[in-house]
């Protein structure tokens, strides 16, 4: 019997990398055409975002509550689980963001007046809706396995993270917990595209760096121009 020192991260794996991929391709076989549809919604919300127009904020939010139950039902509980037994309780954390999203919603948002969040925000959202889906093509797959905003949760929480950037909201409490709770799914998802040896692992840890950037430069510009 091995002894444990010599496992490597991949040897804890429950399923081979082409399996992983290959939720994607047959998910955007299984949803087509409904993929155009998205991203033209994702670039009218971004159009709406970038001009600081309110009701499009709120819009946004009760979209990407959609597109976290969706992700959640969809890919995490029906294609994800089969292969990895964490999915089905990730999908309940999916859910949970779902209804936090709507009642974000409701609660009408603004948008953020620290221009580094707007600025950033608005640079993850666009990341998520036209490069994200390139990924697969600039590693050589096939490019049906494009993980598309709304269907798939990486591009999704990228997207949402852009947006709860650009927002200001009350309690602040429910906005910070949404945006830790994006950032800890991009996290694990780093993790394990890592542990698989791929290079897109990268994107969702590259998201989460820049987002808490942005949250730290803004926060000490505030503290400059509001000293308490």
């Amino acid at each position: 019997m091995s002894e444990w020192w010599t496992y490597r991260p991949s040897d804890f794996l429950m399923f081979a990398p082409r399996t992983y991929w290959r939720l994607f391709e047959l998910q955007n076989e299984a949803l087509w055409p409904l993929q155009p549809f998205l991203l033209l919604a994702a670039l009218a919300l971004l159009a709406g975002v970038w001009c600081r127009h309110l009701p499009s904020l709120r819009t946004g939010a009760l979209g990407f509550a959609l597109a976290w139950a969706w992700v959640a039902w969809d890919f995490l509980a029906q294609r994800y689980a089969p292969i990895n037994w964490a999915a089905t309780h990730i999908a309940w954390g999916f859910a949970l963001m779902a209804i936090a999203l709507f009642m974000l919603a409701l609660r009408r948002p603004e948008a953020t007046r620290s221009p580094v969040r707007h600025r950033t925000g608005l640079g993850l959202m666009l990341w998520a809706v036209l490069v994200h889906p390139l990924l697969p093509t600039a590693a050589g797959r096939p490019w049906m396995q494009a993980e598309v905003i709304g269907l798939a949760p990486d591009p999704t929480a990228i997207a949402t993270l852009g947006l709860l950037l650009c927002i200001d909201a009350r309690p602040r409490l429910l906005a910070g917990a949404l945006r830790a709770s994006a950032m800890a799914w991009l996290l694990a998802s780093a993790a394990t595209l890592a542990t698989m040896g791929a290079a897109q692992a990268v994107a969702p840890l590259a998201a989460v760096f820049i987002a808490g950037l942005a949250l730290c430069v803004s926060a000490r510009a505030a503290r400059t121009t509001y000293p308490a």
